[in-house]
């Protein structure tokens, strides 16, 4: 076994650490605060070829691999969550599904502007009545001589408000469950989008409403077959929990790391707090999670890398490093005190961030139904 990164995986590694930490850290406080996403630090990202790290370079991506990508979204996530998860997203749910699905034509029309940060990719799945059963969507998409027509609604959709495509799904059959992916532009007419959710984190990530009012959209907007965009975006989310895993890495060592630099600078009973043993405990189990967590997302990454089955491991490291990350933003607080309780200090943002995290992508229960068939194990209905 050799767990080294390769020369090109530092140098990836640094340079996403560079720009987290000049560019997207001094104002991720006041993002947050405000909820303002800043599209501008997202095209930057596209500019610097982050978008294309798990891409071809034959599309326009740079071929860097499923293990470069995890660790660019670790460390953009380790300064400003909210980034890390537009990030994730729009390479992992928007830009993937016509990457693995889509034509030739549709990845030069759509693709391509995508992984350059021209604009950013959605992944309309979630609907307020479908969300682990996907299988439930009730948008629906009428056959026409010329397309479809496609009406519904989605609903906690990231990145529709500065998408150039959302990718949704939508029922073609009223009496099943027969459902597949189109490609739907976001200047369509018919298309509404609004971005006004009032979040407890990730607020300065962009989380939107979509509406379809009798949508047309041509039949070459098909994206892969009729029938299996359920199976298709089954497929896409296992790479997804890859980097939501990724995510959770970086806000459990951010957590870290701010708690070990207050619990050395901060005094009681005539010493620094990181002295008692109480606090040396909490920090050592937060450095054990982001271990673990850091390995089993790598894990995970690799193996995609290398063409074998990985879905287990992605379920296991999205599920590990999701909950490593609440537990390590809790602790985190409870170094800090009451200053933990406070804005003044980064540490009540992790912990609010962190939540998502547990939910977004799949909930924990999810993944634990995931890795349990993964096993072999079949649940009742």
């Amino acid at each position: 076994m050799n767990f080294d990164l390769s020369p090109e995986e530092v140098m990836i590694r640094r340079t996403a650490r560079d720009f987290a930490d000049s560019a997207v850290a001094p104002g991720a406080q006041g993002r947050d605060e405000k909820s303002e996403f800043s599209f501008d630090l997202m095209k930057q990202m596209g500019e610097l070829g982050f978008f294309g790290l798990p891409f071809a370079e034959e599309w326009g991506g740079t071929g860097a691999g499923t293990v470069s990508y995890a660790l660019a979204v670790e460390e953009i996530s380790r300064v400003d969550a909210s980034l890390g998860l537009g990030f994730a997203a729009h390479v992992s749910l928007g830009c993937s599904p016509l990457y693995f699905f889509g034509t030739d034509t549709q990845k030069t029309e759509y693709l391509f502007p995508a992984i350059h940060g021209t604009y950013l990719a959605a992944f309309g799945l979630t609907e307020p009545g479908a969300g682990s059963d996907a299988g439930g969507t009730a948008t629906f998409a009428e056959r026409h001589d010329d397309g479809w027509v496609i009406s519904g609604e989605k609903c906690y959709i990231t990145n529709a408000g500065h998408a150039g495509y959302i990718v949704a799904t939508a029922r073609t059959a009223r009496d099943s469950r027969r459902i597949a992916a189109f490609i739907v532009p976001r200047d369509a007419e018919g298309v509404s989008v609004t971005c006004a959710y009032n979040k407890l984190g990730m607020r300065s990530s962009e989380t939107c409403e979509i509406h379809f009012d009798q949508v047309k959209v041509p039949a070459d907007h098909l994206l892969g077959e009729e029938g299996k965009g359920l199976h298709q975006f089954l497929d896409i989310l296992d790479g997804g929990r890859i980097s939501i895993g990724a995510l959770g890495v970086g806000v459990a060592q951010a957590a870290l790391d701010a708690s070990i630099a207050y619990a050395t600078q901060r005094r009681q009973f005539g010493r620094a707090i990181s002295e008692f043993q109480a606090v040396q405990f909490k920090i050592a189990d937060m450095a054990v999670d982001v271990e673990l967590a850091r390995t089993m997302v790598l894990k995970a990454a690799w193996l995609k890398d290398q063409h074998r089955p990985y879905a287990k491991e992605a379920a296991m490291a999205k599920l590990y490093a999701s909950e490593a990350s609440m537990r390590a933003a809790n602790q985190a607080v409870q170094i800090h005190g009451g200053a933990g309780y406070m804005k003044d200090y980064p540490v009540e943002r992790y912990m609010r961030d962190a939540k998502l995290l547990e939910i977004g992508e799949g909930t924990s229960e999810i993944q634990r139904l995931v890795i349990a068939r993964q096993l072999g194990l079949e649940g009742t209905r």
